[in-house]
């Protein structure tokens, strides 16, 4: 069966298979109008970015899409727009240096006690605001067994590791024979306590957690997963579903959401969001802040717009039902709360990190934004860290004052 021919009905036969969702991702204009009436920003967008970010979308996660509404939080989430291609402070797209943390190809060991192996480049769906838009997608950073046998031997060389997190791309794109041959290795080392999933399947693709694969997993434990649902849209009874498989083979569940403008940026949002995973028994662990990555500026938001949700989540529900709002930096994670953020010098947030030093987060309050609390104003060092930008001036923003 071809793409352009795949049904859009959930009642196909082979709709709950997760190799038959994989074969038939929407990845073209064509196939998209099965689904949603783009607009002509999005036709025009599809065309015109092909060559810097690719896009696939899951007839699963594409049957959740509103197909007349553009500004539909599912949508926006995975659909090119031509905003994508507006200007923005940066170009590149490794805000966190993970290439300069990377001892072998796609390890990164940023902190002592803990590595994060980019397993592979392939994801069910290409979000746009993707943190890792460098190599999802691109053959250069798809792995050989002979690569992946490197970083393995370079975890087993270093006894200080004790935690490692398979991510990429989605780990989960691969099938249970390769999942057994990275954990049985890893599991080998002696010094390796845990072993992390990052993986959006369960937003995604829910099918993927097979019980096969929760057997899998269930050999290799302590295994842990954290997923990452950015909208209340999301939890659907396929993904609860797939969770529950998770949780009943004894595998714990945090959630990773991403503050993004115009889907998730406001209180009530965000505290529907929390609820409804803590119903399904998932924990919310953290907020990021969207990082600084080139074609992304349409999505981010003000920090204070982020410490002003975590306001009024406080007191208004279940403590376990509020994550912690961070930002990652070449320094690691920086909690965004009062005892670590200094305050705004202009469109730069300064913070200091877990080691002391001192980031300035490029973070423009866009024209006419009014911002619902205010930092102190601040004077940022000369030399303080920071990401380099494109044009190697300021941001061109208003103060927050």
């Amino acid at each position: 069966m071809t793409q352009t021919d795949a049904p859009v009905d959930p009642q196909h036969p082979k709709w709950e298979n997760w190799r038959w969702q994989m074969q038939n991702r929407i990845h073209s204009e064509e196939a998209l109008e099965a689904w949603i009436e783009p607009t002509p920003d999005e036709r025009e967008a599809i065309e015109k970015t092909s060559d810097v970010f690719r896009w696939n979308i899951t007839p699963y996660y594409a049957s959740l899409m509103d197909p007349t509404d553009p500004t539909c939080p599912v949508r926006r989430q995975v659909v090119p727009t031509m905003d994508e291609l507006g200007p923005d402070l940066v170009e590149g797209f490794d805000p966190l240096d993970e290439t300069g943390h990377s001892p072998v190809k796609n390890l990164i060991h940023n902190y002592e006690d803990r590595v994060a192996f980019c397993v592979t480049a392939e994801c069910a769906v290409y979000c746009r605001y993707c943190l890792r838009k460098r190599m999802v997608g691109d053959a250069n950073f798809f792995m050989r067994t002979d690569e992946h046998q490197a970083a393995i031997d370079y975890i087993a060389e270093h006894d200080e590791i004790r935690d490692v997190l398979l991510t990429g791309g989605d780990p989960l794109t691969f099938n249970e024979d390769n999942l057994e041959w990275l954990l049985s290795r890893l599991r080998a080392i002696d010094h390796v306590e845990l072993i992390r999933f990052g993986s959006r399947m369960p937003v995604k693709l829910p099918y993927r957690i097979t019980d096969a694969l929760c057997d899998l997993l269930a050999r290799h434990h302590p295994i842990w997963v954290n997923t990452h649902f950015n909208h209340p849209r999301e939890l659907t009874d396929e993904a609860a579903a797939a969770i529950d498989r998770l949780k009943g083979a004894g595998v714990p569940v945090g959630n990773q959401t991403v503050l993004l403008r115009g889907i998730n940026d406001d209180p009530e949002t965000m505290k529907a969001l929390n609820e409804g995973l803590v119903r399904m028994r998932v924990r919310p662990y953290y907020l990021y802040q969207a990082q600084v990555i080139g074609g992304t500026a349409h999505l981010r938001t003000p920090i204070e717009t982020g410490m002003h949700i975590m306001r009024r989540l406080r007191g208004r529900t279940s403590g376990f039902a509020i994550p912690t709002y961070v930002l990652d930096t070449p320094h690691g994670k920086v909690p965004l709360n009062q005892s670590y953020v200094k305050g705004r010098d202009g469109p730069y947030v300064l913070m200091e990190t877990y080691d002391g030093s001192l980031w300035a987060e490029p973070n423009p309050v866009p024209d006419g934004r009014a911002l619902p609390l205010q930092l102190p104003s601040v004077d940022r060092p000369e030399d303080v860290d920071t990401i380099p930008l494109a044009s190697g001036d300021a941001p061109k923003a208003r103060a927050a004052a």
